[in-house]
């Protein structure tokens, strides 16, 4: 399965965000990787601009060149305004899904998750990260996986209900994804309208 595995900090550092969750290193080094991050920098194109959100959108997500030029062209043809439409859709990804259920305190973890089995969906093991969840669907943990330290850990003190558009069980570890999420719930700092621009040139 492909996936980005360089390192991490020096990525965060690059956007000023900690895109891949919690970092120690973003805190310290709060400026730009390179030669102390400082010189004179040359004014960012417009290109650049655009092609930086991209490249923030797919680190944040998890998703590679050719998986999110697929999800773009999906939610063009989709009705719906596309930067929104292609949120969504990465919001609908199933490793998604399992971290802002709080299974794993970062998407890495959740997609090694639910590619180690250890998720359902509707009751059967899913084991593909991209898997699009629909409206309706109930996400838990496999039975006998429920006592893993690892998703006991970062369930603690997890608050469910700041993603509205699902609903926690915690009873039996579960979460159904109620519905699309609006854009203006999805916390990402996202700038979509970039990228839409980005790919219609």
């Amino acid at each position: 399965m492909a996936r980005y595995i360089g390192p991490k900090s020096r990525i965060a550092r690059k956007f000023g965000e900690a895109i891949f969750g919690p970092d120690k290193v973003l805190a310290k080094k709060n400026y730009p990787p390179g030669q102390h991050g400082q010189g004179r920098r040359k004014k960012t194109s417009e290109y650049g601009i655009q092609l930086r959100e991209k490249q923030k959108a797919k680190y944040t997500y998890g998703v590679l060149e050719k998986q999110f030029r697929n999800m773009y062209e999906k939610a063009q043809r989709t009705k719906g305004v596309t930067g929104e439409v292609l949120l969504q859709l990465l919001e609908s990804r199933l490793d998604n899904i399992v971290y802002r259920l709080g299974f794993a305190p970062t998407r890495s973890g959740a997609r090694q998750l639910v590619s180690h089995k250890h998720i359902t969906v509707d009751g059967k093991v899913v084991n593909i990260a991209s898997y699009h969840v629909r409206a309706g669907q109930v996400i838990a943990v496999r039975e006998k996986d429920k006592s893993m330290e690892v998703i006991a850990a970062s369930l603690n003190g997890f608050n469910h209900s700041k993603y509205p558009w699902i609903e926690w069980n915690a009873a039996s570890l579960s979460g159904v994804y109620l519905h699309i999420p609006e854009r203006e719930d999805i916390p990402e700092n996202i700038k979509e309208q970039l990228i839409v621009e980005l790919y219609s040139k």
